[in-house]
């Protein structure tokens, strides 16, 4: 079925992500996020579900967290952190609000499929996500099969966005073991008003 290729295109790109992680990479994002004073997250579409999802979790880790966009996100300073999730590093909101970011002095992690896009540009780290590249947007069909290319089962930004919801995941994990915090912990933050 179409639907288990589909599932086993996306486990193949998340196990890929997987095998490449940069472990300074990571020790490098986790401390950013653990001694920024505030960590703004932002994503557009699909990607800031993923955002949010991140941002929910910070909280529950006891960070400092907004969702850029939100009526209650303060301004962001030099002693803050701004986590930025875009696919192709291009997308223009994102790219403005890292650039005022940066003039304010914060830092900045990219989280892309592009490490040489305009947000990787402007990024103190880069932790690169492998999603569609640009041979997968291939329109020659012969091209396409003579390099042994398919498109993808998974729509548009499908891999990219798994993936990085997965990545997240690990660094939440990642965080709770260099914090010291237990699921306990992360229950005691858990909203009660539902």
């Amino acid at each position: 079925m179409i639907l288990n290729e589909a599932i086993d295109e996306i486990v193949d790109n998340i196990k890929g992500v997987s095998s490449e992680i940069d472990s300074e990479r990571i020790e490098e994002m986790l401390d950013m996020l653990i001694n920024a004073n505030n960590v703004f997250i932002i994503g557009l579409g699909r990607s800031g579900l993923v955002a949010r999802a991140f941002a929910m979790r910070l909280m529950h880790l006891g960070i400092s967290v907004y969702v850029v966009g939100e009526t209650i996100t303060p301004a962001i300073y030099a002693d803050d952190c701004l986590l930025a999730i875009s696919g192709s590093g291009e997308t223009s909101f994102i790219i403005s609000t890292a650039t005022i970011s940066k003039k304010r002095g914060a830092k900045i992690i990219a989280v892309t499929s592009y490490e040489d896009s305009t947000l990787g540009g402007l990024s103190d780290l880069i932790m690169p996500i492998k999603g569609r590249t640009k041979i997968d947007t291939e329109k020659d069909y012969i091209k396409r099969q003579i390099n042994g290319r398919h498109q993808p089962l998974s729509p548009l930004g499908t891999l990219f966005e798994v993936s990085t919801f997965i990545f997240l995941e690990g660094v939440i994990a990642e965080l709770m073991h260099k914090m010291g915090k237990t699921e306990e912990d992360l229950k005691a933050r858990h909203t009660v008003l539902e």
